[in-house]
């Protein structure tokens, strides 16, 4: 049973709200939830007011600068600086505020470039990262080696989750912020309401990627808080993968787009494959819960939904 009042820092993003409708849906009326135009989580000193007035039992930090390949390699700094500043800021301020539970949700891109497949949990840190993400993957590594300290020397109680890629609501379709999911989604469904021949997308498709809903995530995270009482880090995914190619020609059939299908192989991959051995967390018994082709299907639902939105107000 988690402790309160809670705090979810980053309850508008994707991650977050998952959390915010998973915790609500267990009957949690204590949770605290403050936007960025109410505390800025780069600075040190709104956010040790904050916790020294509000006292959170249990946090779950998953605010985050993020964004897609083109977003990481343009901006490596920001993503590397920011996360860092983030995540400092509230680990320490959790911990010297009397926090009794935190727990952090990082990124499969945490493992090497060339890493083995599937991926497991001690393979961090055994080679070099992807480029492209490096900054950001930094960033989580860095997290996750400060929660283990923590533990280490004064016992502080953490849970660092690293899901592979998620989609779901409150994902973003922004051309150069969204993800990989969000990115095809918005490309095809424009392309098909365009009567577009052709669409060419970025890389070659032969980079393979592993999905999971947003709502299976905080599925999982909710199953490891009872069943998992350490720093130590674990795998959440679906442990199965599809190259790019395959999840295109989905999100084309989905979205009633019949053109060709291009590719622009002067643009990045990013890492070659990014699989998780998802073997301690199956142990607890998780399964997902929402299939891909349902998940591509709301997603495309979510985007129309928002276009038909805009539409109407402007």
């Amino acid at each position: 049973m988690l402790k309160g009042p809670i705090y979810v820092a980053g309850h508008r993003g994707m991650a977050g709200s998952a959390l915010v409708r998973r915790l609500r849906a267990s009957g949690r009326d204590d949770l605290i939830l403050k936007g960025h135009d109410e505390l800025e989580l780069l600075d040190q000193r709104a956010v040790r007011d904050f916790f020294e007035a509000a006292r959170p039992a249990t946090v779950f930090l998953a605010a985050a600068r993020v964004g897609g390949i083109e977003a990481n390699r343009s901006h490596p700094y920001e993503f590397l600086y920011e996360n860092l500043q983030i995540q400092n800021n509230v680990i320490d301020s959790a911990f010297r505020c009397g926090t009794e539970r935190f727990v952090f949700l990082g990124s499969s891109c945490i493992y090497p470039r060339e890493c083995r497949q599937p991926m497991r949990e001690e393979d961090l840190m055994t080679g070099p990262l992807e480029p492209t993400n490096e900054g950001y993957a930094l960033a989580k590594i860095a997290a996750i080696r400060l929660l283990q300290a923590l533990e280490r020397e004064y016992g502080f109680a953490s849970l660092s989750v690293m899901p592979c890629n998620l989609y779901g609501p409150d994902d973003s379709f922004d051309p150069l912020h969204s993800h990989v999911m969000a990115a095809l989604v918005r490309r095809f469904v424009d392309a098909a309401e365009r009567g577009d021949g052709s669409v060419t997308l970025w890389g070659t498709g032969a980079a393979r990627r592993e999905f999971l809903h947003v709502d299976d995530m905080a599925e999982a995270v909710m199953i490891l808080l009872d069943r998992w009482p350490s720093a130590e880090i674990v795998n959440v995914g679906s442990g199965v993968d599809l190259s790019i190619a395959e999840l295109a020609r989905l999100v084309a059939e989905k979205a009633g787009f019949g053109g060709a299908i291009g590719w622009d192989s002067s643009r990045p991959d990013g890492m070659p494959r990014k699989c998780l051995d998802v073997s301690r967390l199956a142990s607890f018994g998780f399964v997902p819960s929402v299939s891909l082709e349902a998940g591509i299907e709301e997603m495309i639902a979510l985007y129309r939904a928002r276009k038909n939105r805009q539409k109407e107000s402007a």
